[in-house]
């Protein structure tokens, strides 16, 4: 057996992705059993959309991208409740590993579903989605490759869209209404309190 196989055939399963240092780029195809079209979610919560998400997507492989540990554990106890095979959770910052972890053209799809929207304007400028941050996508997309972003801060939502506006490499689409229909934890609560989700997505066209 493989070391992608041992993962969920070990006595003590897990899906961690270990770092054995913090600036070599990943082989993100070693940690599946199978090479597989590559989605991310980079701030997954705990879980409850790529989870659901990648059940549903057998023929691809999914990376969960976390930060605080408690949430990363929860989403890989979804992951080895579900037996899938095709997810792995690292627990690291979003953007570092998005700019420095991941290889060149290796990502299929990118999910960035409600990042913190830092709502004070004076603090705006820590907001994931930048002009340098589209600069990190364009080098780790695939031609064609799609990015799904959701938000429940309309200020965020237009700076997302000027943003990427500023890029003619990236087009706007609509989101897939199967795609809409799995939630993630935060958005299941602010649909109860009433709060609406804010989509975007893009087609990277280089």
């Amino acid at each position: 057996m493989t070391e992608p196989d041992l993962l969920l055939k070990a006595e003590n399963p897990t899906l961690f992705i270990k770092l054995t240092s913090i600036v070599d780029v990943l082989d993100v195809h070693s940690y599946f059993p199978k090479k597989q079209p590559l989605e991310i979610e980079l701030g997954a919560g705990d879980g409850s959309f790529i989870a659901q998400y990648a059940r549903a997507h057998p023929e691809h492989n999914f990376i969960a991208v976390e930060r605080l540990l408690g949430r990363a554990r929860k989403v890989e106890k979804k992951g080895l409740r579900y037996g899938l095979e095709n997810l792995r959770v690292i627990r690291i910052e979003a953007g570092y590993f998005a700019r420095y972890l991941l290889p060149e053209h290796c990502v299929h799809k990118m999910h960035i579903y409600f990042p913190d929207p830092w709502p004070k304007p004076r603090h705006a400028k820590n907001r994931l989605i930048q002009p340098p941050f589209i600069e990190t996508l364009k080098k780790i997309l695939q031609p064609g490759a799609e990015v799904f972003l959701r938000t429940d801060s309309p200020a965020y939502y237009e700076q997302m869209r000027q943003v990427f506006s500023q890029f003619k490499e990236f087009t706007s689409i609509e989101t897939p209404d199967d795609l809409k229909a799995i939630k993630t934890d935060f958005e299941q609560d602010f649909l109860a309190q009433g709060i609406q989700t804010l989509y975007l997505a893009y087609k990277y066209n280089p």
